[in-house]
């Protein structure tokens, strides 16, 4: 009996032991199977192939001393465009005194606006032309010539003889070395900010690109400086006789300096890589101007409507003011540009934080917010200009300087993230000066045409209100790019680290869409299909592609006698 009480024990105990397998074993199971349902979640796709997923290879990490010389090279190159700008805009009376001597205030005042608006009737012609260049050539050798080109018009221009002097050939030579400038200016804002987006990682695009708009305020304040301690130190004579020649003459050494940083600018690697494409397909992108109109006209109408709006504020703020308040107004010449110059630094500080902004938050909500502030404050502004007292106009003149600081920082970096590496030179050139020629370069004429017209100083405010809400309802249609690699081009990071974290990172991270963006770098050819892929490496091999019979029989010998041994059964 103890016997079998001992071999029942054993049993029992043994079959214990088997169902504390068994449920080990279904604990397991189970523990496999929420893990599966885990990762499942965190990778919808577990089952995508190489092919279908970014690779360290695949990551463009930024060299941050490149970086720096292109940041540096294309700033220099609006801040001379610009600086034309500010001490064209600041000595427009007295430009029109020199160049229409006989006519009056009124006259000289639309003569000197006018010819201001002519130089942006070439600018789209030097955007198509320049663009197309660009996007073919590459873009640091048109951003040397546009350089070269608007200093040497600027210089001319400081030495043109008056009307006083040759007659009606005095303003013809100025039309005519206006339009110079306005056709390489053409080329100017959309190849620096073409460079620039793609320089600059996706997560910092915003703060970057807009340190181009930061150069061209600067060099506007600049030239603005200039004039007003011109006007200062030598009497009104002396300022019609000689002294406005000397901030045009000042623009060559301003350009050899420039020329010095731009020199020291490369082709971005997104161009080089799509220039190094060898298939057909690749190359055939460089469109011509109809293509580039069939094939984006959505994406540069959004771009013309928010570069009008822009600008308009822009170009009010910068271009006009000093006339309105002087002409409009009846203020000092010179306290005119004083009141202008704060502004315009503040512009010029702020421009970088609401780039920085734009990365954190999105491209949209900041557009939104540059368009509604515009159509929001327009009408506050111009009443508080109609003040005597400098305190309200300085107040209306920061009023109007808040649309412009969240509206103009966003454009550098949202316009060239609408359209592909192949067409985004062209694209922009083409949107942007055409945008500018119609509405920015136009605005001041416009807006002296309305008060003139109407009698009333406040109907500039109702231009800027229409053109804002153009500007608002195209923002709501904006894709978002903040964040996001540039169409046809692969994730561009600031370090190492950054690159390994997107790669590990890709399958859960809400701003990439990773379908989206191989496929559009195979398309552009800078990432390899894997077909391709596949054939090239069977080429280095020197395994001749299946069906290729033309291959077989070249490595068969010539002399070689068909076999007669019977087949094996």
């Amino acid at each position: 009996m103890a016997e079998d009480d001992k071999i029942v024990a054993a049993d029992s105990g043994q079959h214990e032991q088997e169902r504390r397998g068994r449920q080990t074993a279904k604990q397991i199971k189970k523990q496999q199977a929420a893990a599966k349902r885990k990762a499942r979640k965190q990778n919808p796709r577990p089952h995508r192939g190489w092919s279908e997923r970014l690779h360290l290879t695949d990551i463009n990490v930024v060299d941050r001393s490149t970086l720096k010389r292109a940041i540096a090279g294309t700033v220099v190159g609006n801040f001379m465009e610009w600086y034309d700008v500010g001490v064209y805009g600041y000595l427009a009376v007295t430009i029109g005194r020199v160049f229409l001597s006989d006519a009056s205030d009124a006259v000289q005042r639309l003569f000197s606006l006018g010819v201001f608006a002519v130089t942006f009737i070439a600018r789209p012609l030097g955007g198509v032309v320049l663009g197309q260049l660009g996007d073919k050539v590459g873009r640091q050798r048109i951003l040397a010539f546009t350089l070269l080109s608007m200093s040497a018009a600027t210089l001319l221009i400081g030495l043109l003889p008056s009307y006083a002097a040759v007659g009606p050939l005095a303003p013809i030579l100025l039309i005519l070395l206006k339009l110079i400038q306005g056709f390489s200016t053409g080329g100017e804002y959309a190849g620096a900010s073409t460079m620039v987006t793609e320089y600059s990682p996706d997560r910092h695009r915003g703060f970057f690109a807009s340190l181009l708009d930061v150069g061209s305020y600067f060099g506007y304040a600049f030239g603005a400086a200039l004039v007003s301690l011109l006007e200062f130190s030598i009497s009104p004579q002396a300022m019609l006789a000689w002294g406005w020649r000397i901030p045009f003459i000042i623009a060559l050494p301003l350009a050899a300096i420039a020329v010095y940083f731009r020199a020291k600018v490369q082709d971005t690697p997104a161009f080089r890589q799509a220039q190094d494409a060898s298939d057909e397909k690749t190359k055939s992108q460089h469109k011509s101007l109809l293509d580039l109109i069939r094939g984006y006209w959505r994406e540069l109408l959004m771009a013309f409507i928010l570069v009008a709006a822009a600008n308009t504020l822009s170009y009010t703020l910068t271009a006009y003011m000093p006339t309105y308040l002087s002409g409009t107004l009846h203020y000092n010449t010179a306290q005119a540009n004083l009141l202008s110059l704060p502004v315009l630094l503040m512009v010029a500080c702020c421009i970088p934080i609401t780039g920085a902004l734009s990365d954190r938050f999105g491209r949209k909500k900041v557009l939104f917010m540059g368009a509604f502030t515009g159509l929001c404050l327009a009408l506050p502004a111009f009443r508080l200009l109609e003040h005597e007292t400098t305190g309200a106009v300085f107040g209306g003149l920061v009023l109007l300087a808040i649309p412009v600081i969240f509206f103009v920082a966003n454009l550098a970096s949202t316009l060239p993230a609408l359209f592909p590496t192949a067409s985004r030179y062209g694209g922009m050139g083409l949107s942007y000066n055409l945008a500018v020629a119609v509405f920015g370069g136009t605005a001041p004429v416009i807006m002296e045409g309305l008060v003139t017209a109407t009698g009333k100083s406040l109907a500039p405010a109702y231009w800027i209100m229409f053109t804002s809400t153009c500007g608002l309802i195209t923002v709501l249609f904006l894709a978002e790019t903040a964040r996001r690699p540039m169409p046809g081009t692969l994730p561009t990071v600031l370090n190492r680290q950054e690159a390994r974290d997107l790669v590990a990172t890709q399958d859960h991270n809400p701003d990439l869409d990773v379908k989206t963006i191989i496929k559009d770098a195979e398309e552009s050819g800078v990432r390899k299909t894997p077909k391709k892929l596949v054939a090239e490496t069977r080429k280095l091999l020197g395994i001749p592609r299946s069906g290729d019979k033309k291959a077989r029989e070249a490595k068969q010998p010539k002399d070689a006698e068909p076999s007669t041994k019977p087949a094996k059964s």
